[in-house]
């Protein structure tokens, strides 16, 4: 089965999921869905799948090239073993591929409209960044080259964004405990796309969880501090154009007042809040100036 025709499959369940859970949100009243607010995530979906036609096309044609030339293609081929090898290595470079996104600045650009949802339902899984179909395929070039059959590549990349679809909502609490500790999950998720200090720029994982806890980025969701969904400055209106763009406009006013070539490589390459009004506004920054005033307030309490 190829990549194309497991997302022929899989668009009929998602939009029979956004139905249900709409209605179940309708009825009992949950408030996690807006009219405008879905048909700014499908207008997203659709500008996403215009942008993504071509990088796509490339990336296939150097993806058969790499598998050519691998000197390992003859050992994978046919190896069932290849296929677990694969889905690790695939959601290891998915992880590298979505942190980059929030932590270059450049790739932020094409990647913050998924963020600018203030809702958390199975409609925002829809809303894709646009821009970051762009460079998105290239993070994953090594894989053909070592060996991996360019069609196994493309439906692995599926059948990892088809997993995510199911972890955007609110009406899934907590799993056991094991699978919150492996897996990727709702809980996980929500807290990827909370704008709070403690929360932000955390769980980047597609299918797992575990690169996150071991490269220092994973966020538990706490009940002590309740999720603000959206970005630290939400967008107004609903026009999708303007949120595919408006990140990349955001730079470029940074870039254009820049003083130096050292500064406007500075906006380009580090994360988000670098050196924005004088100040280093960065999650990481921010993390640690509130770890700080919590462990100051710890200490005066002390008796």
């Amino acid at each position: 089965m190829t990549a194309d025709q497991v997302m022929q499959y899989a668009l009929p369940a998602f939009v029979l999921a956004i139905v249900v859970e709409a209605i179940f949100s309708w009825r009992y009243q949950r408030g996690w869905y807006a009219p405008k607010d879905t048909a700014l995530s499908l207008g997203l979906l659709v500008l996403s799948s215009l942008v993504d036609l071509l990088p796509k096309l490339l990336a296939v044609f150097l993806f058969y090239q790499l598998y050519a030339i691998s000197p390992f293609s003859e050992t994978l081929h046919g190896r069932w073993w290849a296929w677990p090898l694969l889905f690790v290595l695939d959601d290891f470079i998915y992880y590298w591929f979505h942190r980059a996104n929030h932590e270059i600045r450049l790739f932020w650009a094409g990647h913050q409209a998924h963020h600018s949802a203030t809702l958390m339902n199975f409609g925002t899984a829809l809303r894709q960044g646009v821009g970051e179909r762009l460079h998105k395929y290239f993070f994953w070039l090594p894989l053909p080259l070592l060996g991996f059959d360019p069609g196994m590549v493309l439906l692995m990349i599926s059948l990892n964004l088809i997993y995510q679809f199911w972890v955007h909502t609110e009406s899934v609490k907590k799993l056991p405990t094991w699978i919150e500790f492996v897996m990727n999950t709702p809980s996980h998720h929500r807290v990827h796309h909370a704008s709070n200090v403690r929360y932000l720029d955390c769980n980047h994982g597609g299918v797992l969880i575990i690169w996150d806890r071991w490269f220092g980025t994973f966020s538990e969701e706490s009940s002590e501090e309740p999720l603000r969904y959206g970005l630290t400055k939400n967008f107004e209106g609903y026009n999708p154009m303007k949120y595919a763009i408006a990140g990349y406009q955001s730079l470029w006013q940074d870039l254009m007042r820049s003083q130096s070539w050292r500064e406007r490589l500075g906006f380009l390459t580090l994360a988000p809040g670098w050196n924005e009004d004088g100040l280093d506004r960065r999650a990481k920054t921010l993390r640690a100036q509130a770890a700080k005033v919590d462990q100051e307030r710890r200490y005066r309490q002390v008796p």
